[in-house]
Order: structure tokens, then sequence, then C-alpha cells
């Protein structure tokens, strides 16, 4: 069955683009379009689409409000396609990947006219993979206290956010799937530094789609005396320093961007920064944190799978490997090889994934020691502690 996708875009001539771009996709059918979210809401009664392309600046409704709104009422996958000023990308992505957007697709415009094969090539792949997203009505519980979205850190000389998110989509797009042989070998049976016990214990996470909202949820629960942990959240490289500011200012323990060769201290969740691969490595008996370049891996940069292999082969028995929401199979084969080396491997269950993707290959591998809640999980880290 043909995708069914809402547009929402006050901009007509924006709306007629749109329609141009998806064209040649025999799979994606545009139901119907409308001017503003309240009309999308009243043509949304007669037959609710699978996807929804939503723009931002909008009147009588934005499309923040209407997102968030839509998650709690009635959560479809959503793409955000809008137009965004460099200014406030990093702000307004962030936002609307916390309150549930599947991706964010900056419209590409070039002397001033919308590119339409460019944005063509993005929303058709943003769409296929939302499609398959199982999106859950976790959004109606109770959420964490709203906070206020992180100061930008003043721009540098890279490149803008939305340049960043439109590039790192094209190189998604064109890149080959490789595994993580590409960045470390695989771990050759069970090694001696696997098996022997150390007193520190270290934790690796695995997260993508509605991963924001997940974090926001989890960390907060943890106690200050929780094992040092290393994260792959999927998100542009402009972004995750702020979203680490947003966890810390969230949380009892301490939540940053990873720096390479910083060591895993109990109390400290170190996030990978987008656009670069995050691994555990050890030191007698203590662990710290490798960020290195490298090729996209499962089409993603940082990747789960390089992570968890990394904790395979560093940490073994002293290891925890949680693979959680997302969509994909991002970190599949990498627990699979932590559970091998003998780490306690989780997958969160599907009541409590926006997309049940990642957990649900990584369970048909046979990788996961135990499938738990949002709730359980956070249980099970603190466990760690004792």
């Amino acid at each position: 069955m043909p995708i069914s996708v809402l547009l929402v875009d006050d901009s007509a001539v924006a709306r007629q683009v749109i329609q141009q771009a998806l064209a040649p996709a025999p799979d994606i059918r545009v139901l119907t379009t409308a001017a503003n979210p309240i009309v999308a809401l009243e043509k949304m009664k007669d037959e609710w689409p699978n996807v929804i392309v939503l723009d931002l600046d909008m009147p009588r409704m934005d499309g923040i409000t209407f997102l968030k709104k839509l998650m709690l009422e009635r959560p479809t996958p959503v793409i955000i396609c809008s137009a965004l000023n460099d200014n406030t990308a990093k702000k307004v992505t962030l936002e609307a990947m916390s309150a549930g957007a599947v991706a964010v697709v900056p419209k590409p415009y070039s002397a001033g006219r919308l590119q339409v094969d460019e944005l063509g090539r993005q929303l058709i792949q943003a769409i296929s993979e939302a499609a398959r997203a199982s999106y859950i009505n976790q959004f109606r519980r109770a959420a964490t206290p709203p906070v206020a979205p992180p100061r930008p850190r003043e721009p540098g000389n890279g490149d803008s956010t939305a340049t960043v998110l439109a590039n790192a989509m094209q190189e998604r797009q064109s890149a080959p799937k490789l595994n993580a042989d590409a960045m470390l070998p695989p771990p050759r049976g069970v090694s001696a530094q696997a098996i022997m016990k150390t007193a520190q214990q270290v934790v690796a996470i695995g997260i993508s789609t509605g991963g924001t909202q997940a974090l926001e949820k989890l960390l907060p629960r943890l106690p200050l005396n929780c094992p040092g942990l290393a994260i792959v959240q999927h998100m542009p490289e402009t972004l995750t320093g702020a979203f680490a500011k947003r966890l810390d200012e969230l949380s009892k323990i301490s939540v940053r961007e990873a720096r390479d060769g910083e060591p895993m201290l109990p109390g400290v969740a170190l996030i990978s920064p987008g656009g670069k691969h995050l691994m555990i490595r050890r030191s007698g008996v203590s662990y710290f944190v490798e960020v290195r370049e490298g090729p996209l891996v499962n089409r993603h940069r940082p990747s789960v799978d390089v992570l968890f292999r990394s904790a395979a082969v560093s940490a073994g028995i002293n290891a925890t490997g949680i693979i959680m929401t997302g969509m994909g199979d991002d970190g599949a084969h990498g627990l699979k090889e932590m559970f091998d080396c003998g780490a306690f491997t989780i997958a969160q269950d599907e009541a409590s994934c926006t997309v049940f993707g990642m957990p649900k290959e990584a369970i048909k591998l046979g990788g996961v020691r135990e499938t738990l809640s949002l709730d359980m999980i956070a249980q099970k880290i603190s466990a760690l502690a004792h």
C-alpha cells in the first residue's frame, strides 16, 4: 500500500513544490494538503495519514504547538520541513525532536528558489523511514516538567545547523551500508580482558528516534553514584552540545558531550558528539572514551554498533548494553557481540518506545537478556550502583 502523506504549509507555492518533489516516488501518495494545522485537523477527521510533513511558522497555530498536540492525542510520524533560520535552527530542531518529530528536513533554497530535486531526495527518504515507525502513545503519559531550551552556543566557523542537517541527509543517502569493521575489529572469542572482573562497571546506551524524550525521562532518575554512561544518540553535530547541556540541567548526574580521552566516572554520562564515533576503551581496571572520525557505519555517525562493539571488546562482563527507541537496526549486531562477551544486555520494550525498531532487531538476533520498560531501565541502572 502507498504511504499516505498530509502536507501542512501556509505557502501555496511550497505545497505545490513539495507535491512535485514527491511525485517521482510511486509508493508515496499525497493524501491532502492544508494551509495551517486547524485546517489539517478538520481534514484528518476524514482520513488519517501515515506521515505528516509539517512547516513551522504558520498562522492560527505554529508547527511545534500542533506537533505537541498531535503527540498527546494521536501519535503520528511527523517530518518537519521548514526554511530554517541559521540563528534559530539549532533551538528549533532540538525543540521539534524533543516534541516527537521523526526528522527535520530544511527546505533547500538556491538563488531564492526552492530546489525541487534536492527536496525530493531528502523528503522521500525521510517519509519512507518514518512510515516504518511504530508509534506508541507513550507521549500521553505524564512528561517531565518543561525546561526552557538552552541558549545555543555562539556559532563558530563551521556550517549552520540547517546546512549540517541537509549535508548529513545527503551523505546518508549516498553512503554504502558499512558495519563496525570499518572502525574496529570484532571480538575474537572471549579474551582474558573481557573475563577479568573489575570493580568499575560501565553502561553503553544506543538510541535514535524518540531518544530526546526518552533520555529526558531516563537520566534525571539516575543517582549520583550510578556507573559511568557512554551514550550514542543519532543527532546532527551542531545539536549534541546543546542537548547534553539540556540533559545536564534536568539531571542530578553530570551530562556532557564526550571529549576524546575522557575517563568514564560514576555519576557522569558522556554523549557522543554528532558527526564522530564514540568508543569505550580500557586502561588497567579503568575505562575512558575515545572520540574518532570515521566513515558512516549503518549509515550513521555516531553509530551504536561501534559503541557496543568497543564495549564488548574492552569491558565484556563489566559492561551493560542498552538499546532503546529508534528506527532501523543500528546497534543490534553490536549488542549481540556484547551479549556473547558476557555483558548484561537490555532492550527497551515496545510499549515505552516511540519507535520499536532498533530494540526489535536486537531481540531478533538473540542478543537481549532482558526487555524492560523505560521506568525499569532506570531502576536497573540505579541498582548497578550497589
